[in-house]
């Protein structure tokens, strides 16, 4: 059995750069870079802008003019200082692009910070920035502060431990500093600066589960983060070996593990927010297969490359309960990671099998490819066998979820409306996009079976929406979310937000929200 190349969690949360906040005039502040921002379609700068175009003696006004500065969302234009500026002023000034006026929101904030700090990473030290949309804006210090830091720990994020040489990819940044006009904004600029470092160290904690390769991210190595996780904030935590879980009559995902050697764990971590209160709940399920190699239905070798991601559900579950822990919210929230690998090995469950859920139905095995539904099927029926009130599961599901939209969007899927108002809600203040599918009749009867009570697998036709059927046959009336992530958990390198090829971390800091609002509103 391989071990992680492990990097204990503390590590990993204190790899990043420094962020802090002082009031002053960013143009008189000493540093390699500063960032100031323009909205699309101003000619004329205002605000620090202004105050960097005066500095350079109306140098950004002429760049505006002559088409090289666009203020498009993203959009950086370096400059250089002029080699006479006075020693405590930067060195160099970047604007970055924030979209209309009209339609700027806090998630442009975040994708404005993290294309400028991307932009200056490799190679500069010390920057300093002002919070983009506090200003003449009037986006609230504190929300602007945090998708400013959200941003900036995002751009800034890069997987790079297997490299032997990282010169000219690796971010050198040690410092960033909000600097602010107004004295009275700092004490929440401060907290928002606090609010994006929990968040974008969650979701960076995902992209790294992500991205580890599946010989060092074994489910042994996933179960040792887990236990981090639970040690750094106190959380409940129980684990139950293959045996246990047999035990239990969860036929669906110990058939998943009988192809590996790995022996599978099957995680239970619980933030108890409301003790007293033990209804007072929600739980998280993510989908933990830390190798899909589709089982004896194999998957084409070029399939099979990306599917040391397929824990990406769990990743981001384990990366919420890291930020969920700090934050302690009002609420129970517990989190269920069945880790498994799905392996063709001699004992690997065959196409034609039957087997047995922990709820008592029997599901006949029509692609052993369809494993993340099986092992969700028993952590749904586990968590619905511990008093669940409402359940999230989120999996690397269904490669048709691409074919359905793309790979902006994740797909979501509900038996209760109000409970996906609430998540989509979140999902928008996170930056996270989502596209709500339907559960509709039709497609529903594609997982009859004949000779069991479902299939898993409906065939091709609609196939993120039958997989959402069979993972809602064992919801049942219990409120819940399924969101599928197979199409927005990695990107290609340059076409994301945040720029880093890998993993994106989604749907990470959507989780967080979540289940803060659902705190406030319980």
């Amino acid at each position: 059995m391989t071990e992680m190349n492990s990097e204990p969690l503390q590590e990993r949360i204190n790899r990043k750069p420094r962020i802090e906040s002082r009031t002053g005039d960013i143009m008189a502040t000493e540093c390699d870079v500063a960032i100031v921002n323009l909205f699309e379609g101003v000619t004329q700068p205002a605000g620090a802008t202004g105050a960097a175009d005066r500095h350079l003696n109306g140098l950004i006004t002429r760049i505006i003019d002559e088409g090289e500065a666009s203020g498009k969302l993203g959009n950086t234009t370096l400059i250089h200082a002029h080699k006479d500026s006075p020693s405590k002023s930067p060195k160099r000034i970047l604007i970055v692009g924030l979209g209309p006026q009209s339609s700027f929101d806090i998630p442009a904030i975040r994708t404005a910070s993290a294309a400028a700090i991307h932009r200056v990473k490799s190679f500069a030290k010390t920057v300093a920035t002002v919070v983009h949309g506090a200003g003449i804006a009037g986006k609230d210090s504190r929300a602007s502060a945090t998708a400013l830091t959200e941003g900036t720990l995002l751009g800034t994020y890069s997987f790079d431990k297997y490299k032997t040489s990282t010169e000219n990819e690796a971010s050198h940044l040690d410092s960033v500093t909000i600097v602010e006009f107004d004295d009275d904004k700092l004490p929440d600029i401060s907290e928002g600066i606090a609010d994006g470092i929990r968040s974008a160290t969650a979701q960076n904690l995902a992209r790294d589960l992500v991205n580890e390769p599946a010989n060092q991210l074994t489910p042994s190595a996933m179960l040792a983060v887990a236990e981090e996780v639970a040690a750094t904030h106190q959380l409940k935590l129980q684990v139950f070996d293959q045996n246990e879980c047999a035990s239990k009559g969860m036929g669906a995902f110990c058939g998943v593990a009988r192809g590996s050697r790995e022996p599978a764990m099957f995680v239970h971590l619980t933030h108890e927010g409301a003790p007293t209160n033990p209804e007072k709940n929600v739980w998280l399920i993510g989908k933990s297969i830390t190798f899909d190699s589709g089982g004896l239905s194999l998957k084409s070798p070029t399939g099979m490359l990306r599917m040391k991601g397929d824990m990406g559900g769990g990743a981001a579950v384990l990366g919420a309960m890291l930020a969920i822990g700090d934050l302690a919210p009002d609420i129970n929230v517990h989190a269920v990671l069945p880790i498994t690998e799905n392996m063709p090995g001699g004992d690997a469950q065959r196409p034609g099998d039957v087997v047995k859920s922990m709820s008592g139905t029997f599901i006949e095995i029509v692609n052993t490819d369809a494993e993340g539904r099986l092992t969700l099927a028993d952590a749904i029926d586990y968590a619905k066998s511990q008093g669940a009130q409402q359940i999230i599961d989120i999996a690397t599901l269904t490669g048709a979820a691409r074919v359905a939209l793309g790979t902006g969007n994740s797909a979501l899927f509900t038996n209760r409306q109000h409970l996906a108002d609430l998540v989509l809600a979140a999902a928008n203040s996170a930056g996270d996009d989502m596209w709500q599918l339907p559960l509709d009749p039709a497609s529903k009867r594609l997982n009859r079976s004949d000779i069991a009570d479902l299939k898993n697998s409906g065939g091709l036709p609609a196939g993120s929406i039958t997989a959402a059927h069979f993972i809602s046959h064992f919801a049942g009336e219990t409120p819940w979310i399924h969101i599928d992530i197979a199409a927005t958990s990695m990107t290609e390198a340059g076409t994301g937000p945040f720029k880093s090829a890998g993993a994106t971390g989604v749907p990470t800091r959507t989780l967080i929200e979540t289940v803060t609002r659902l705190a406030d509103h319980s």
